[in-house]
């Protein structure tokens, strides 16, 4: 077969020698510091991996910062996280305080290693996505800025924590399996500009587009018309057909869900819950969203056990003890009417909140 430049290149032309040397070798790791991984194999080679917080949405200077430090201590080799942590792979032990310590004057956060934060997985938002509620990047830093110091190690927490934020329910940014997530939500049935969607949109796929099937034909307007008993305010309609508008800023928000995880220890993975169904829209620095945030984070890092991701820690106390302890208001919104949903909070009649 013919070699071609189509796709990418093997990841095993670009990882660090050492790796490439003891792969399939490595015994186990430790955190010696926040921060801070040390990888043992079994031939006695020794990986140091540093991991940095970055905010995802970076310039050109970051990217060459980076990798400036990286030819220094590392031999040009770093590595990006799913969570968008940078992860400097340092193979010689004795450049890896000298790293540290340009990482420390330079003021990048360096933790979320462990039992910490991660660093906050985040969708476009208003930076270039047609169908976002918020600004995801600016959740985040918002966000960051009240919990930095859980990410760096000088307060901790039960177990690993992963923070997400959507900047609409179609959620492209793992919220449905964070043990926190902030997701943009619209509350208001989209409006029709019939005349331009006479003209502009494919109809069937207007239709089509729709996950509940709250969209008809309209034949007289030669348009669409929504249903809303069954529109969820998802927004899809409005990103095949511009003259269907999702967008008010008088109605639209966040919303806070909890409990989800990939992890599959101790207990299967979760998809995350409602908590708090609306917080006001209120840019540049969302201090309800983020004061709210650090309230779970803080509830949860009190009363939880040693391991306990926030997930489990509700399935230990109860639902009903997780709105009271947080002090969060248990509303109508809580309880899922959605035709295909499965499951309620709870299925009995004890459920008394």
């Amino acid at each position: 077969m013919a070699r071609t430049d189509f796709g990418p290149p093997d990841y095993r032309q670009m990882i660090p020698p050492i790796i490439a040397e003891n792969y399939g070798k490595w015994r186990y790791h430790t955190i010696p510091q926040p921060g801070v991984l040390k990888h043992f194999s079994e031939s006695g080679a020794v990986l140091t991996s540093v991991r940095v917080a970055s905010p995802r949405l970076v310039s050109t200077d970051f990217v060459r910062d980076i990798c400036d430090i990286a030819d220094e201590y590392c031999g040009g080799h770093v590595r990006f996280t799913t969570r968008h942590n940078i992860e400097f792979l340092v193979s010689d032990e004795t450049k890896v305080e000298p790293l540290l310590g340009e990482l420390a004057a330079k003021h990048y956060l360096v933790g979320g290693v462990g039992h910490a934060i991660s660093n906050v997985v985040h969708t476009q938002g208003w930076i270039h996505c047609k169908s976002a509620v918020t600004d995801a990047s600016g959740l985040v830093k918002s966000i960051m800025d009240e919990l930095h110091d859980y990410y760096t190690g000088k307060l901790g927490v039960p177990a690993r924590l992963r923070i997400a934020v959507a900047c609409c329910v179609n959620m492209c940014g793992a919220c449905h399996c964070s043990d926190i997530a902030v997701v943009g939500i619209h509350r208001k049935l989209p409006s029709i500009d019939h005349e331009m969607a006479s003209k502009v949109c494919e109809l069937r796929s207007t239709v089509a587009s729709c996950p509940t099937g709250a969209i008809r034909p309209n034949p007289k307007l030669k348009s669409v018309e929504i249903s809303d008993e069954k529109c969820m305010y998802c927004g899809n309609c409005g990103a095949v057909c511009p003259a269907i508008n999702t967008m008010d800023p008088d109605t639209d928000g966040v919303s806070i869900w909890v409990g989800g995880k990939v992890s599959n220890a101790r207990t299967t993975p979760k998809l995350s819950r409602l908590a708090i169904p609306y917080l006001p829209n209120n840019p540049p620095r969302w201090p309800e969203t983020a004061a709210a945030v650090k309230n779970l984070v803080q509830v949860w890092a009190a009363r939880a056990k040693p391991g306990e991701r926030i997930g489990e820690w509700i399935a230990r106390i109860g639902w009903e003890r997780f709105f009271q302890v947080t002090g969060i208001a248990f509303t109508d919104k809580h309880i899922d009417d959605f035709s295909h949903a499965t499951t309620t909070f709870r299925t009995t009649t004890q459920f008394r909140l």
